[in-house]
Parts: C-alpha cells; structure tokens; sequence
C-alpha cells in the first residue's frame, strides 16, 4: 500500500523518545504528513481542529489515557469512523479486551518494526474501506 501525501497521521506518546522512533518508522513506511501530541488532552484538541486518516495512541499516559482517549474519539460524531490503533508495553488480555470493547481498530505491542506497523495500518485501513 502506497501512501499519499495528503494521508495525515497522529501519534500520542508521552515518552518523546517513542514519538521519534514512531515517526521514523512511519517514513521507513512512507508516511511523511505527522503530526504528535504528548498527552490524549493535547490530541483531543488536535484531533478536533484537524482532520487525520488514523491515530496511533500510546496506553499508558496522564492525565488522559489511551483507552480514555479512544473512548472521547468513539463518542465523538466526527471523529469516531477514525481508525485508531493502540500501543502497548503491556499484552494483558484485560487491556485487549477493554480497548475492543471501546472500539480500537488495532492493537500493536511494543517493541514493533516498520513491517509490523505496516501490517496493523494496512488491516485497519482495508475494514475501513470495506
């Protein structure tokens, strides 16, 4: 899948560590327009200004956090048809099932590589166009 340049990421992480390497693997991917936020506040406001083809949002933030986050987008009429993908250090089945219950498109555990981000955007991308 080839990405245009009008295809517009959010990355939330409150570790700007992860948000360089996020965004590096989004280019080794070929997307280039990103944008990030450090907190789901913070990308709630983005969010709600500016319109993206998907969300890719860290779990464990504060004082929002990336299941709070994904709730907002879901109730959200504008926002909630956005694909929103959920990292996590963590695998626990709790945290899996209460993120599809609040209706995250997919899950990804760190750590990940380019050619699993790749994966994970494209199945979320296709039951989009579906």
């Amino acid at each position: 899948m080839n990405f245009d340049k009008n295809f517009r990421v959010i990355i939330i992480d409150d570790y700007t560590t992860m948000l360089r390497i996020l965004r590096n693997l989004l280019r080794q991917i070929g997307i280039e327009n990103v944008e990030d936020a450090t907190n789901g506040t913070d990308a709630l406001g983005k969010l709600r200004t500016l319109p993206f083809n998907l969300i890719i949002s860290d779990w464990n933030m504060q004082p929002m956090t990336g299941l709070d986050l994904l709730r907002e987008v879901r109730a959200d009429e504008k926002l909630k048809a956005t694909p929103f993908i959920m990292v996590t250090a963590e695998s626990k089945t709790d945290n899996v099932i209460a993120a599809k219950k609040a209706g995250v498109s997919n899950y990804i555990v760190k750590p990940f590589n380019a050619e699993t981000l790749r994966a994970k955007i494209e199945s979320v991308l296709a039951v989009k166009a579906a």
